[in-house]
């Protein structure tokens, strides 16, 4: 999916026998990269089915879905938390990831702001040279 240099990717349920780009059973959602921050989106329902039925995510879909919280939410599920106590979890999760992502972006800023102080040094101490 997506065009030229500018890739989508879904996520399907397939069988294991089916080749990588070949036939699959359902598709569970996708994922841009190329957005700032990155987009995924999923239809947890039937992620949370697949997963339950034995399905195993590949390395990348599972680290998506540590991103989307959904790995947390199943370890939730599986220790047998009600669907209110599951929803607040989620809530606090959420609240943690755009604060994660505010000092990401502070850190981001601090460490161009000592790079641009660095090259002004830098140019300061060839001119004196």
């Amino acid at each position: 999916m997506g065009k030229k240099k500018q890739p989508i990717y879904r996520i399907v349920a397939a069988d294991a026998r089916s080749p990588r780009d070949g036939r699959f059973i359902e598709e569970v959602g996708f994922y841009d990269p190329n957005k700032e921050p990155m987009m995924i989106k999923l239809k947890e329902t039937k992620v949370i089915k697949w997963i339950k039925n034995g399905a195993q995510p590949t390395d990348t879909v599972r680290s998506l879905f540590k991103r989307y919280g959904l790995v947390y939410k199943l370890n939730l599920i599986k220790r047998g938390f009600d669907e209110g106590k599951i929803t607040e979890e989620m809530q606090k999760f959420e609240a943690g990831k755009a604060e994660k992502a505010k000092r990401e972006k502070e850190r981001k800023a601090r460490r161009a702001q000592n790079k641009k102080a660095k090259k002004q040094e830098t140019k300061e101490e060839k001119k004196e040279a």
